[in-house]
């Protein structure tokens, strides 16, 4: 069942043109991953589907219902959260307070939606009361996917999630998303390492300057010799 469909978008930041007729869909509980060069509009795409970015043609479609145009907070009561690559805690928050703002529109008890935000990330109940600025690189993007995952998102999207991230704590990274995933929760992530992100992923999509270049199964895109040559370092 499709959950999300992103059809012809274009989109970009005042007169300049980023996305060009752009086409993304999302089966229910894929890992849809999007690699490129930069400067392809990967981040500009995340933008536009959570509604930070106006598309100025095509459509945002979730679960059959047209959000086009809906603002953030609209967007994320439908069930879509977004982790941007940056700014993505409050620092001088505690993570339990962190977490607590990521449920900010829910007018429910949400201690058990806690508890298991807990469950998924062990170190985050540890230090619980420490302020996320304290916290190392990969602390704090736990921290920023907790608090997305707070509202019990239908769709996760991930900018970057390991970006300026040790390689050790990356593979944490990653292995936390093949979990998230697993319980039922659809993503859309881009990501730098392209090797790793087709890995995981169900399904891939290659932008370059704006466009749909390329798409198929994780596991296709990676036995691809153009893709293998141009994105993946040979």
């Amino acid at each position: 069942m499709t959950i999300l469909e992103v059809e012809h978008i274009t989109a970009g930041y005042s007169e300049i043109e980023i996305l060009h007729d752009v086409r993304i869909r999302v089966e229910a509980g894929q890992i849809v991953s999007v690699i490129g060069p930069n400067g392809a509009g990967k981040s500009t795409l995340l933008k536009t589907i959570f509604g930070i970015l106006e598309p100025r043609h095509g459509k945002v479609i979730l679960n059959g219902e047209d959000i086009t145009g809906f603002k953030p907070n609209r967007i994320a009561r439908k069930g879509i959260s977004y982790v941007p690559q940056v700014d993505n805690v409050f620092p001088t928050l505690t993570i339990e307070e962190n977490l607590e703002m990521g449920a900010f529109i829910r007018d429910d008890d949400y201690s058990r939606r806690m508890t298991e935000i807990y469950e998924l990330f062990p170190v985050l109940e540890e230090r619980k009361k420490q302020k996320a600025g304290q916290l190392s690189g990969g602390q704090r993007q736990m921290v920023a996917m907790g608090r997305a995952l707070m509202l019990d998102p239908r769709v996760l999207l991930l900018d970057e999630p390991s970006a300026g991230l040790a390689p050790v704590l990356v593979a944490s990274i990653f292995e936390k998303i093949i979990e998230i995933n697993a319980t039922g929760v659809a993503m859309i992530i881009v990501e730098q390492n392209a090797r790793e992100a087709l890995k995981m992923a169900h399904h891939g999509y290659v932008l370059a300057m704006g466009k749909n270049v390329l798409d198929d199964s994780g596991q296709a895109l990676l036995e691809n010799e153009q893709v293998g040559k141009l994105y993946l370092g040979g």
